[in-house]
């Protein structure tokens, strides 16, 4: 049998722990983050569209990714009741992307899902 190498070697191909670099964090509340926002595309009617953003808030991202793909594209009013019709649990919001133990609704059929809350 071969000699087992000891933890030195003589051709460099020892490994080495990776060097640790200082993380450098942007404060929060950054004026760069307004400037870093892009929008898809803009409206065909910028008096009466609206655009929104948050930042800092106490939610699960992918509840809000989900319910705002549910409204994208609706009028303001349709919006408004369709998310009091949530509120009061007559309509479900159909989970698309993030599914993963999401539990099934009949009110699902709606969006042609089976998946909702």
């Amino acid at each position: 049998f071969p000699p087992v190498p000891t933890g030195s070697s003589t051709d460099g191909s020892e490994r080495r722990p990776p060097l640790s670099r200082p993380q450098r964090r942007r404060p929060r509340s950054s004026p760069l983050l307004a400037a870093m926002v892009k929008f898809s595309r803009d409206a065909s009617n910028p008096s009466k569209a609206c655009k929104a953003m948050g930042a800092d808030l106490r939610v699960h991202y992918k509840n809000t990714y989900e319910t705002a793909n549910a409204i994208k594209g609706m009028a303001l009013r349709t919006a408004q009741q369709y998310l009091e019709d949530v509120c009061q649990k007559k309509r479900c919001v159909p989970f698309r992307v993030y599914k993963g133990c999401i539990g099934r609704t009949p009110q699902a059929k709606e969006f042609k899902m089976s998946q909702g809350r």
